[in-house]
């Protein structure tokens, strides 16, 4: 039920993935001006992902969850009202602050109600979903812009309203159970205080530091690959979604596949290894040329190295938490991943501005390549004695 609710709340997510291009396109930003406002999601996404941790701690994922559901949605239909620079990176900080307190309260729900067993399983689901909303989202997102971008808003709006209800119906007297059952178990503060805090756990701030490298090249999907799109190969709205709206569908095809074929036949660290390259080589081939075949071939190359580390990612965090620091855990590995939102659109529009797309992608290949090798070692020092051994 955490996917559908998952689903629901995606499908109406269209908004990131184009507004570089509303801002380029209607609002007439310059690309780094883009750049700059996209890179104040990413503050906001830090903001909110630490906050989201900490409550999630405090007052339990319920509550964090269905907050930022039905706070998200008036925001987005504040979007179109500012046109400036200065506005639309105000309102974006804020729409990103309270959106992304989502992300840790959510990987918690899953990590409580999943099997220890079934966990990567769990989060590979709970992504299907996600990939599933995005390749509905960003399809209907680019046949509605080309009418209007406000229609953008709109549906952003109503979809994370819709969430929002069939979320609380749903999970609201298991949330109450839940916590009756587990009264007897409170854990005390001197058991709470004898768990590592995520900040002082230094291998698994290493792991952090890889994951912001690989997110920083990686999360260039949601925004310097679809001015990309736009300014470089020529494609107008409508094709740009159905190209993004092509990967999600991809990775609800294939993601339980591979995944399961990870979990049967690979350690986690050879798994994150192997995709981590597949996005390497993902990036570096669209330096070769702009066709629409190498296009759709490097998105779909892209779209099996996401399956092979995302999830997984989440299982190593969740490995390496306890039973009373899980939104901590949570909550700094997704700040991990949110300084991409930071540091990607501002050094991905600069490069592609100052020195050209061709060398932005080769850079992010060969970035990517060398982070592949650094988090095979780390992951094996991260984990040991939990990291699944081949068959």
């Amino acid at each position: 039920m955490l996917s559908i609710v998952m689903l629901i709340n995606r499908s109406g997510s269209m908004v990131l993935p184009f507004l570089g291009v509303y801002m380029t396109d209607q609002l007439e930003f310059s690309i780094k001006e883009s750049g700059i406002v996209l890179s104040f999601y990413g503050v906001g996404s830090v903001i909110g992902s630490w906050l989201g941790g900490y409550f999630t701690d405090k007052f339990g994922e319920y509550r964090v969850q269905s907050t930022s559901l039905f706070l998200s949605a008036p925001l987005f239909l504040l979007i179109p009202i500012f046109i400036s620079v200065e506005g639309m990176a105000l309102i974006i900080l804020l729409q990103s602050i309270i959106s992304e307190t989502f992300r840790p309260a959510n990987s918690v729900a899953i990590t409580k109600y999943a099997r220890p067993e079934n966990l990567t399983r769990a989060f590979s689901l709970n992504r299907m979903a996600i990939n599933l909303g995005f390749s509905i989202g960003p399809a209907l997102g680019g046949i509605l812009s080309s009418f209007s971008y406000e229609l953008l808003f709109i549906t952003n709006a109503v979809g994370a309203i819709m969430a929002g209800i069939f979320y609380v119906r749903f999970f609201r007297k298991r949330h109450k159970i839940y916590q009756k059952r587990n009264k007897e178990k409170k854990i005390t503060n001197e058991a709470i205080q004898k768990e590592l805090s995520p900040y002082k756990d230094f291998p698994f701030l290493v792991y952090c530091l890889l994951c912001a490298i690989f997110s920083v090249c990686f999360f260039q999907f949601f925004n310097t690959i679809p001015i990309f799109y736009k300014e470089v190969a020529h494609l107008d709205q409508k094709s740009i979604g159905y190209i993004l709206g092509y990967s999600g569908f991809i990775i609800v095809v294939l993601e339980m596949l591979v995944v399961n074929f990870a979990d049967k036949y690979l350690t986690i660290a050879k798994t994150l290894l192997y995709g981590i390259l597949m996005c390497s080589v993902a990036y570096a081939m669209l330096a070769i040329n702009h066709h629409i075949s190498l296009i759709l071939l490097s998105i779909s190359i892209l779209s099996v190295g996401e399956i092979l580390v995302l999830p997984f990612m989440s299982t190593i965090t969740a490995l390496r938490s306890g039973k009373t620091n899980q939104g901590a855990y949570m909550g700094l590995n997704g700040m991990t991943f949110s300084i991409s939102f930071i540091i990607t659109p501002l050094l991905g529009t600069s490069v592609a501005s100052d020195l050209g797309f061709n060398t932005l992608w080769i850079g992010s290949g060969v970035v990517l390549a060398l982070a592949a090798i650094g988090m095979y070692f780390v992951v094996n020092w991260l984990l040991p004695g939990k990291v699944k051994t081949a068959h």
